[in-house]
């Protein structure tokens, strides 16, 4: 009976861990999601996404992502500039800010 729980127990550990882990797919397809979140929340014209989203833990339960476009507005006179987009995974909800003093780190 021991040998059989000792040979079962990590199999079962494993295939259980196994399951809850995402495919690449869902990665892929939440990413999507999360980009075009963040693009139509976004108050900028031609905005584009830049760099890679940063990741918080489930805990905190967001992902941020930097975009970068122009400024529609008339007086902005077209003016390059940047927002911070947090995406909240559970709801699907982006909210954006203005990020223009955000550096580059190199």
């Amino acid at each position: 009976m021991k040998r059989i729980i000792g040979v079962l127990l990590p199999t079962l550990l494993l295939s259980s861990t196994l399951a809850h882990a995402s495919s690449d797919e869902a990665w892929k397809k939440s990413r999507e999601v999360m980009v075009q979140a963040c693009i139509n929340a976004s108050h900028l014209s031609k905005v584009r996404v830049q760099g890679e989203p940063i990741e918080y833990d489930d805990n905190t339960g967001y992902s941020a992502l930097l975009l970068e476009g122009r400024y529609p507005q008339q007086h902005m006179r077209n003016k390059r500039g940047r927002e911070l987009c947090l995406f909240q995974r559970s709801s699907g909800r982006a909210s954006v800010s203005e990020a223009d003093k955000l550096r580059w780190v190199k």
